[in-house]
């Protein structure tokens, strides 16, 4: 576990005052301290944490900002945690203190048909804002694989991309406007409801992605679009990933944009087949893509007729369209399945978002198989191959300390591999703690030390989320 970013490392227990004081704010419900509560907020969908002093659920930006005044005043480590579906240990502790859950900040605020917005609050669930919206014919395009759980606060945090990205991009081109609390306590408001505005930094985008290091989110202007009026999603299958590249890119020749155009390995198609106890692709499947093209009908009658010629020019097996709702939500199914299924294979799932410029998909494609063959490892890859964005997989036996040593050993020469085909070492997960070490294969010493010169004007006393992003 990193150590803490500038704040004093916590004893065991918090002060008996300090406690009292935080559950006169928040209300002596709202303020928990028992050993469940512990369990459940000092760990993430990483598996990995530290147990919190204290879990505090406020209901309101005042309530926030009083609790970050007082972290700050008694240097005690504060983190904001969303629905803990991050995969970089971004939303736990490091070094105890105070765990803030947004959880009762859920409500959906406005939707602003004329103005093509919405306003929320950090804790409503992505699904459910996709769903209030399409109600009345707007769409809201950032769609992470756990939107049904995940929330906007945390897509917001972490810049959350998903399989619509290639097309509309990722949270970042969505966030008008914030509310946020400064780990001092002041309420500051960034951009507005207006499209344009260049009034002084854009703080917005600076919060954007910035993991709960500079503030803490408290409200959130999102801009909407029109729903499409169309949309088609087929389902191609090959002999083997080299297969299913050659289809990716013959795609992006003939300048179809999908939707989505999601990328799945053999491995990864043949543990949703046991996770799901049935047989959805044939067991001999190398690789399948899910593509998905929306627009006015007749565009997409052309689109999704150029993607199926394209997959069975690049030796595709089957291609099958689907031909109404139900079957492209058993296509969508089995994508959002793929980390539960790997995660019941009982192996380790050590996940890295790593993303490339997408022309180089194929040469990430030979990394991977570069690293199962000289590390003797089991790699299950997948993710978005329309902007470049692959999820690669390590599934390590928890038991086998020598293989976790191969695999500790495959992560760095995969990053390394990453940055020199011109990518990036995280597409959408963030660095948290655990890809700490790593930052440096990416970032200069020159641009590291700026970036903790931002934190440092954010954040003086190093009390917001501390031990992430940056190398100890």
């Amino acid at each position: 576990m990193r150590g803490c970013f500038g704040a004093t490392e916590m004893e065991p227990t918090l002060a008996e005052r300090f406690v009292t004081t935080v559950r006169g704010i928040v209300g002596a419900a709202h303020a928990r301290s028992d050993a469940a509560s512990f369990d459940v907020y000092g760990r993430d969908a990483l598996g990995q944490g530290h147990a919190p002093g204290l879990v505090v659920l406020p209901a309101s930006t005042p309530e926030i900002a009083a609790i970050a005044r007082l972290c700050n005043e008694h240097r005690v480590p504060l983190v904001v945690r969303g629905a803990g579906t991050g995969y970089t240990g971004g939303a736990v502790p490091t070094c105890g203190g105070v765990v803030v859950s947004m959880e009762r900040l859920n409500r959906i605020l406005e939707i602003d048909q004329a103005n093509l917005l919405a306003v929320v609050e950090p804790h409503v669930i992505t699904g459910d804002l996709q769903r209030a919206v399409e109600r009345v014919g707007l769409f809201y395009p950032p769609d992470p694989a756990s939107l049904e759980t995940s929330s906007l606060g945390g897509n917001v945090a972490e810049c959350a991309g998903g399989p619509r990205a290639f097309k509309y991009g990722t949270t970042r081109q969505y966030v008008l406007a914030l509310e946020a609390v400064l780990p001092t306590g002041e309420v500051v408001k960034t951009g507005s409801k207006a499209v344009k505005n260049v009034v002084g930094y854009d703080l917005t985008r600076l919060l954007v992605g910035s993991e709960g290091t500079l503030a803490i989110i408290t409200k959130i202007t999102l801009r909407l679009i029109p729903m499409p009026p169309a949309r088609a999603t087929l389902l191609a299958l090959f002999g083997d990933v080299r297969a299913a590249v050659r289809a990716v890119t013959a795609l992006i020749d003939r300048r179809v944009v999908p939707a989505a155009l999601e990328l799945i390995d053999g491995d990864s198609l043949l543990a949703v087949n046991d996770h799901l106890g049935k047989t959805l692709v044939p067991p001999d499947t190398g690789a399948a893509l899910i593509v998905e093209v929306d627009g006015p009908q007749a565009a997409v009658d052309a689109e999704i007729s150029r993607v199926a010629s394209a997959c069975r020019d690049a030796g595709a097996t089957r291609v099958s369209p689907a031909a109404n709702e139900d079957e492209r939500d058993r296509l969508w199914h089995l994508r959002r399945v793929l980390s539960p299924a790997l995660k019941a294979t009982g192996l380790l799932k050590i996940n890295h978002d790593v993303v490339v410029p997408r022309g180089r998909i194929p040469e990430l494609f030979g990394v991977i198989e570069g690293l199962k063959r000289d590390y003797d490892l089991r790699i299950a890859a997948f993710g978005h191959a329309g902007d470049g964005n692959i999820h690669v997989n390590l599934m390590v036996d928890h038991t086998d300390l020598v293989q976790h040593a191969r695999a500790e050993q495959a992560v760095r020469v995969l990053f390394e591999r990453v940055v020199a085909l011109e990518g990036s070492i995280s597409g959408e997960h963030g660095i948290g703690f655990s890809k700490a070490p790593y930052i440096g294969i990416e970032l200069s010493p020159d641009e590291i030390a700026l970036m903790r010169r931002v934190k440092i004007a954010f954040d003086p006393n190093g009390i917001l989320n501390p031990g992430k992003i940056f190398p100890a």
